[in-house]
C-alpha cells in the first residue's frame, strides 16, 4: 500500500511538471474572454475602418507580422520607434515595411486601450489584425491563438540576416523557415500572402539589367512579363515607385500567386524558385489548382507563425503604446 501512494504522488509530481512545463509559452484561442471579452470585434471594426481608407492596409499588415515574428518572436518589437534610429524598424531590411501596417496597429490598440485598459498587448493585436486584413481582402478566416506579451528587446542589429530575401533559393528558405519551426509547405503557403504584396523596382533590378553575363534577363522570367517590368522599371525609375508582386489580381487574396508561378510570372527569385526547383513545384501546382487547399495551408501556417518566439507568464509586458515600451 505504501509502494502505490509513493508511486501515485510521484506520478501526480510528474504530470503537474508536465503541465507546467508544457503550459509555458503556450497561447490559447479564449485568452481574453473573461477580461476583454470583445477584443476581436474591436480590432476588426479599427482594422475595417483603415481598410475603408487605403487597401494598402492589407499586405501592409500582413508583412507587418511576418517581419515582427521573423525578429525576436511576435512580440511587436518591430513596432518600437527609437530615438537613436536604432530599433528593428530601422534597420534596412524593414525600412520598406509601408506606414500603414503600423497605422493600422496603433489605431486598433487605440481603440483596445479605450474598452481595455492595460490587458491586451501589441503582439496579439498584430496577429488578430494580420488575419482580419486577409479576410478583407477575400481570403480566409481562421482563430488566431491570444496570449502573447510585448518583448523588452528591439535592436536593428538583430534583423540582419532573420527575414527571407528576394534572391533567396529553395534551401536558403527551407533553412530560414525551419529555424521557426516552419516546414516547407508552410513556408510556401505563407510565401502567397504575395498574392497582395508590392515592391519597389531596385529589389528586383538585378533580375532585370544583370542577371548573369550570359543574360541581362533572367530567363526563368516569362519573356512578356519581363518586358512589363522593363517597362514599369526603367533604369531611372523613381525609387518610391512600387509594383504589385501579383499582376493579376493584385487586390484580391486569392491563389493566382501560384499560377503566376506556373506561368514564368514570379517577381522575385525567392518566388519562382518554388516552381522552378524540382523538390517544391508539386505543392505550387496543387495551390495553383486548389484554392481550398492553398487557403487551408495558409491558416495552418499562419497559426504556426503566430507561435514563433512568443513571450508569456511573466515574460514581457503589456504595452500601453505599440512604439515605446512602459517607462
Amino acid at each position: 500500500m505504501e509502494l502505490t501512494s509513493t508511486r501515485k504522488l510521484c506520478l501526480c509530481l510528474l504530470m503537474v511538471s508536465i503541465t507546467l512545463c508544457g503550459g509555458e509559452g503556450q497561447l490559447i484561442e479564449n485568452y481574453y474572454a473573461q477580461t476583454c471579452p470583445n477584443v476581436e470585434f474591436v480590432i476588426r471594426q479599427a482594422v475595417l475602418s483603415k481598410f475603408f481608407q487605403t487597401f494598402t492596409t492589407v499586405p501592409a499588415t500582413l508583412r507587418l507580422f511576418f517581419h515582427d515574428c521573423f525578429v525576436e518572436g511576435c512580440d511587436a518589437s518591430v513596432m518600437i520607434a527609437s530615438p537613436n534610429n536604432d530599433a528593428e524598424k530601422d534597420s534596412p531590411d524593414n525600412l520598406s515595411l509601408a506606414g500603414d501596417g503600423f497605422d493600422t496597429v496603433i489605431k486598433a490598440k487605440q481603440a483596445v486601450e479605450a474598452s481595455c485598459p492595460g490587458v491586451v498587448s501589441c503582439a496579439d493585436v498584430i496577429a488578430i489584425a494580420a488575419r482580419d486584413v486577409v479576410v478583407l481582402a477575400g481570403g480566409p478566416s481562421f482563430n488566431v491563438e491570444l496570449g502573447r506579451r510585448d518583448g523588452l528587446v528591439s535592436k536593428a542589429s538583430r534583423v540582419a540576416g532573420n527575414l527571407p530575401e528576394p534572391a533567396a533559393h529553395l534551401d536558403e528558405l527551407n533553412s530560414m523557415f525551419r529555424k521557426h519551426n516552419l516546414d516547407q509547405t508552410d513556408m510556401i503557403a505563407l510565401s502567397g500572402a504575395h498574392t497582395v504584396g508590392f515592391s519597389h523596382c531596385e529589389r528586383i533590378s538585378k533580375r532585370l539589367y544583370s542577371f548573369s553575363p550570359f543574360s541581362p534577363i533572367d530567363p526563368s522570367l516569362d519573356s512578356n512579363y519581363a518586358q512589363q517590368l522593363l517597362s514599369d522599371c526603367p533604369t531611372d525609375v523613381d525609387p518610391n515607385i512600387a509594383i504589385n508582386i501579383d499582376p493579376a489580381t493584385p487586390r484580391r487574396f486569392d491563389n493566382m500567386y501560384y499560377q503566376n508561378l506556373v506561368q514564368g510570372k514570379g517577381l522575385f527569385t525567392s518566388d519562382q524558385v518554388l516552381y522552378t526547383n524540382p523538390a517544391s513545384r508539386d505543392t505550387v501546382n496543387e495551390f495553383a489548382r486548389n484554392t481550398f487547399n492553398f487557403n487551408r495551408a495558409f491558416s495552418n501556417a499562419m497559426v504556426k507563425l503566430g507561435r514563433v518566439g512568443v513571450k508569456t507568464g511573466n515574460q514581457g509586458e503589456i504595452r500601453r503604446d505599440c512604439i515605446a515600451f512602459n517607462s
